[in-house]
């Protein structure tokens, strides 16, 4: 039995495998030095007509994802319950859009669009307890990703083996403090709203959260670093086009990440209502 996958598609058919036969068998056609001229003299195909990856496209994918994203949010502000259904249903879509080996632009934006439910949610349960925070947050997330782009594309920031190494080792770490911080939280161990980030730092009045967040900030600006040198490394070796949204999927999860955190941060420095 031929293999299904190979025996429904029309290029390995055996009509296909008939054409081949026939262009193999017949005899190679010799161009004239006109023709090789008229050959030369085209212009070279453009990245857009070979379907490649190109800045421009990626852009516009990675626009087309956050315009959802803010619908989702939107929809989040109204009904901030949502923000729930929000992350669970944006954790399930994100495994699946990094385990798939080829980008789905649906799964892409339905994430985008669950990420919008929980940004909306969260961002109106902090406006509810802090005046002025959310448009804080999103100019000082804009400011971090306006910046951390102009240094890349200037050069002045690159990607590098040891600072990716430190990245990762204080994201693992990172991570382990937040686990450990929502077991305590959800046990009762600690019952303060930011759990572990609100003890004060011994000898000083300054809460845990504010050095933590500053850093968090910085794991995200490198993040963006990396995200940005990948779009740069797709479009120079030419990959196909409809990587433009795992380029666009990745920067979504990173800016959201970044958001949260400043939003977080920002809440230890306004007053509470």
């Amino acid at each position: 039995m031929a293999n299904p996958a190979f025996s429904n598609s029309p290029a390995f058919s055996a009509k296909a495998a008939q054409k081949l036969a026939a262009r193999e068998n017949a005899a190679p056609a010799v161009p004239t030095p006109g023709q090789l001229q008229e050959h030369f003299s085209l212009p070279e195909a453009t990245p857009d007509q070979m379907e490649r990856m190109t800045y421009q496209d990626t852009i516009l994918k990675t626009l087309a994802g956050f315009a959802v994203l803010l619908v989702g949010a939107a929809v989040g502000w109204v009904f901030p319950a949502l923000a729930i259904v929000g992350a669970i249903a944006g954790l399930v879509l994100a495994l699946v859009n990094i385990f798939k080996k080829k980008p789905s632009p649906p799964l892409i934006l339905a994430y985008a669009f669950a990420e919008g439910l929980l940004v909306g949610g969260v961002s109106m349960f902090f406006s509810q307890m802090w005046d002025g925070i959310v448009p804080m947050a999103l100019l000082g997330t804009l400011g971090v990703v306006g910046i951390t782009l102009a240094l890349f594309a200037n050069g002045k920031v690159r990607v590098s083996k040891r600072a990716t190494q430190i990245f990762l080792v204080a994201i693992i770490g990172y991570a382990a403090f937040s686990l450990i911080n929502i077991v305590l939280m959800m046990t009762g161990v600690v019952d303060s709203f930011g759990g572990l980030r609100d003890a004060y730092i011994p000898g000083t009045t300054i809460p845990l959260g504010i050095p933590l967040g500053i850093l968090v900030v910085l794991l995200a600006a490198y993040s963006l670093v990396m995200d940005f040198d990948q779009v740069k490394r797709g479009v120079e070796t030419g990959q196909p086009r409809i990587y433009g949204w795992t380029a666009a999927f990745g920067i979504m999860v990173t800016v959201v990440w970044l958001y949260l955190e400043i939003l977080r941060l920002l809440s230890y420095f306004l007053p509470r209502n």
